[in-house]
């Protein structure tokens, strides 16, 4: 089973939504074995991941550690979820985090390529496991989540 993450309460100044938000120094959610703030802390703050793989193990991340806004920033205007009205979707992001225990994320498959890539997972949620074959594109030097299906769990 895997550990639970350390983390305490913030209000969001936005809409005073609480949302977890962990340690820095606490294992990063991605699972790389390296303290947050020297994992996927960075790219929350502003910095670009380098490829796909590291992106998605960032947005992971983001949604355990209630970073909504790297979500919304990191998602492609085509995916089905992208909206306008940032703060409803702000909101619902927040929701998700907040009502979701994040409990650990494996890789299974990462096909890399120049300007579009897939990287398939299996995250593992308190209401279940959920595997999905998401699909990126590079966009002005940026990597974006664009799409994800979902693949039966093996």
């Amino acid at each position: 089973m895997p550990e639970r993450l350390n983390f305490s309460l913030r209000s969001d100044e936005s809409d005073r939504l609480l949302v977890a938000k962990f340690s820095p120094n606490a294992p990063c959610p991605c699972g790389s074995g390296k303290k947050y703030k020297k994992c996927c802390a960075p790219f929350h703050k502003g910095a670009q991941p380098k490829d796909a793989l590291t992106l998605m193990k960032s947005r992971y991340s983001a949604y355990a550690a209630g970073e909504s806004g790297y979500i919304l920033k990191t998602t492609h205007p085509d995916n089905v979820d992208f909206s306008e009205d940032r703060a409803a979707w702000k909101r619902s992001v927040d929701a998700f985090c907040k009502s979701t225990a994040f409990l650990g994320l494996e890789i299974v498959d990462v096909q890399e390529g120049v300007e579009e890539a897939y990287v398939t997972f299996t995250a593992h949620l308190d209401s279940g496991d959920l595997k999905e074959r998401s699909r990126f594109v590079k966009e002005e030097g940026r990597w974006l989540y664009h799409s994800g299906e979902f693949v039966p769990l093996s």
